[in-house]
């Protein structure tokens, strides 16, 4: 007979003794069992003993996540998270240095444990910490541990960023500013810094009047790439808390320092490969860039504002290169229909006063904005633009006043102007770190595109919506391809013509679509059972590779991993904790962690999962809903993944939901079924091309009044 759901079979460890294998009845207290264990090795004062997991990990078990515990597992017997907190908290300020270093290794590993990280924050170890830090007589190694337990304390969220002191906040960022420091203290002093920023508004103006975007700027002249990325991060953090008002300064600041072309010539133009952390700091600093047009987008133009007027003025100017004063000859009513007509030119909806067309937001006064720039900046294309429009038929004229608001809209909409960045996100453009103006010479690119495509496709006033489709279109597909300069950006629009779009919208179609005769479609219902099979076989394949899945904390750049994978037989999920991502597969063997198959009650996905629903889990990122799901077994015990991506995401639902015999409704699951399946018609009727095939079969013909030419054999 199995043996009972709540009693597990475990070996345990203790240092010069033969491990024990015992079995642990989880309905027992886990003082009980602690009791019994040390009894088996005569030990007395079992208060002061725990168990723990016997990984790289250490983590004690506790009554929250002693169910965590596997048949198979390896635990081991040691002190108790008091009494280590105890030994550690007196061992740190030995005044030998040999054993002071040797003890903060040891806490600044056990500190990764949250049971143990309570009972050291109940002795005062922070303050501890934050005093040897402040007595600066600790550096090279012996900082560096004590800033790195520091770091993972605070990391648990137990203590509050409010409690530390201007003193403390002066040494750590005296740390960032000295110009020759450890680059491990210099590592953790920056994650402090950003920890601070993020955490609390008060920290923020102190920080803030202790660093200067000057003296982080050399941090990002180096070659270490993780200390990069911590001072990309500290700027990003500085960024997003600063007040509103003072945002638009800041970014005058590191305009004046060149943090662009600095990020450009020894980040983005490195030898070194970008990785992930890196590419999503700066997708943060260009979101934050960008966003900085929201308040130009939502301010709507005043009609009686003389200066804003002006800006319009100056536009028919450039373009018809005439004077624009007021007081010149002619009479009121000659001068108002001269500027109707060049309005009407220039492309405006309201011809009168096209001051009207500026008061839609978005895109408000940033349209008015990337007109002006264009025209100044871009002067024989502007003015090329407005002739040529100006010389066409009525109903073909490209209106380019309209069409400017209209694309600025579009590209706020594209690039996600006003949006807060997204915490997973690593799609950053390094077209938009090679000019100062990237926004407006973006912009420059797309307007001369629309004007080339609203030719090709030879459009009136009506067409307008769909060029403008056309040419979102184009945009899109153009920086999917990521370029890596403007130049290159426009040269990839040259090869997405409007006879480009077409040939592309019907390979698409073809590969979609097929043909819809009646035959087509029975074949189609033939073929489609084994192609689903395929499919099935091919995700659980990709399960029995297995995946490695982050545990997100706090702070992204203290994940850790795990990995999962199922066995060669379907019948068991192996999955254990790693202490970084591993290059290629990781063997079964050393996953220590099982979960059969057949114990699988149901898979669940979003915000119904169990870990999402956790107080502040995530923030109820979006991204990351769409990533979670969980495996239900037993009957209230959950296995909670948050997928690296969304193909990962598809692909290990769809082959759970393969295991349970349930069906697989993925996103990829319906593309690969789409792409297989219109190559294997396509296959099958090759010998049929050019040949229509009826929508109805032929009808059978008449039996002969003979069959006499049947030929018999005998």
């Amino acid at each position: 007979m199995p043996p009972p759901a709540d009693i597990v079979k475990v070996a345990i460890e203790w240092p010069g003794a033969f491990p024990k294998l015992m079995e642990i009845d989880q309905k027992k207290p886990l003082s009980a069992i602690i009791k019994e264990v040390c009894e088996g090795w005569s030990l007395g004062n079992h208060e002061n003993f725990a168990l723990q997991i016997a990984d790289a990990t250490n983590f004690y078990i506790t009554e929250k996540n002693r169910n965590d515990i596997k048949n198979g597992s390896i635990l081991r017997l040691t002190t108790s998270p008091y009494q280590t907190a105890v030994q550690l908290h007196e061992r740190i300020q030995s005044t030998s240095m040999d054993a002071k270093l040797e003890s903060l290794k040891d806490l600044a590993n056990a500190s990764r444990d949250i049971t143990f990280a309570q009972e050291f924050i109940n002795l005062d170890g922070i303050s501890l910490l934050t005093q040897m830090v402040e007595s600066g007589t600790d550096f090279g190694d012996l900082l560096s541990f004590t800033l790195t337990a520091f770091v993972e304390l605070m990391d648990h969220g137990i203590v509050s960023w409010d409690t530390f002191s201007v003193a403390f906040i002066k040494k750590i960022a005296g740390y960032v500013n000295k110009s020759a420091m450890d680059t491990a203290v210099l590592q953790r002093s920056l994650a402090i810094l950003e920890s601070m920023v993020l955490n609390s508004q008060d920290l923020y103006h102190k920080v803030a009047q202790e660093i200067t975007i000057g003296q982080l700027i050399p941090h990002l002249q180096g070659t270490d790439q993780d200390i990069q990325t911590y001072t990309v991060a500290v700027i990003n953090a500085l960024f997003l808390k600063a007040p509103e008002e003072k945002r638009q300064e800041m970014a005058h600041i590191l305009a004046q320092k060149q943090l662009r072309s600095i990020i450009l010539s020894n980040v983005i133009r490195s030898p070194t490969p970008i990785n992930d952390e890196m590419a999503h700091q700066l997708y943060v600093l260009q979101v934050l860039t960008f966003n900085l047009l929201e308040d130009r987008m939502m301010t709507k133009m005043d009609p009686q504002d003389q200066a804003q007027r002006d800006i319009i003025f100056e536009l028919r100017r450039i373009a018809f290169d005439v004077e624009c004063d007021p007081n010149n000859s002619g009479s009121i009513e000659k001068r108002k229909s001269m500027y109707t007509r060049d309005y009407k030119k220039l492309g405006f909806i309201n011809h009168v006063n096209p001051a009207v067309d500026f008061t839609q937001i978005p895109p408000g006064m940033l349209a008015l904005d990337n007109m002006l720039y264009f025209a100044r900046h871009h002067q024989d294309a502007y003015i090329r633009i407005v002739l040529e429009n100006s010389s066409r038929e009525d109903k073909h004229e490209c209106p380019f006043g309209r069409s400017s608001i209209e694309l600025t809209k579009m590209l706020c909409e594209i690039l996600k102007v006003g949006e807060l960045p997204s915490e997973n996100c690593h799609d950053f453009h390094p077209m938009f770190f090679t000019h100062d103006r990237s926004f407006e010479e973006f912009f420059c690119i797309c307007i001369q595109l629309l004007n080339k495509t609203w030719k090709e496709m030879r459009a009136t006033s009506e067409d307008f919506n769909k060029v403008m489709q056309v040419v979102r279109e184009q945009i899109m597909r153009a920086l999917t391809l990521k370029p890596n300069s403007l130049d290159q950006f426009k040269s990839r629009l040259q090869n997405l013509s409007y006879t480009e779009i077409l040939k592309i919208r019907q390979s698409e179609r073809m590969n979609q679509e097929d043909f819809q005769s009646r035959p087509i479609l029975e074949l189609k219902e033939k073929i489609q059972p084994e192609i689903m099979e395929l499919i099935k076989q091919q995700r659980l394949n990709r399960l029995c590779d297995g995946t490695c899945f982050r545990k997100i904390s706090s702070r992204r750049r203290q994940d850790k991993f795990w990995y999962c994978r199922l066995s060669p037989n379907h019948k068991v999920l192996h999955y254990g904790d790693l202490e970084e991502s591993p290059q290629g597969e990781v063997p079964h063997d050393s996953l220590q962690d099982k979960l059969p198959v057949a114990d699988i009650k149901a898979v669940i996905t979003g915000k119904d999962c169990p870990h999402m629903k956790e107080k502040g889990a995530l923030k109820q990122n979006k991204e990351v809903l769409e990533l979670a799901f969980s495996v239900l077994y037993e009957s209230d015990e959950y296995l909670n993944f948050i997928a690296p991506d969304k193909h990962e995401y598809c692909v290990w639902t769809d082959g759970l939901n393969a295991l349970l015999g349930k069906e697989m409704t993925s996103d990829y699951t319906k593309s690969d079924m789409d792409t297989l399946l219109s190559m294997e018609m396509k296959l099958r009727l090759l010998d049929l091309e050019n040949i229509q095939i009826p929508e109805a079969p032929p009808p059978i013909p008449k039996e002969p009044s003979n069959y006499d030419f049947v030929y018999d054999c005998n």
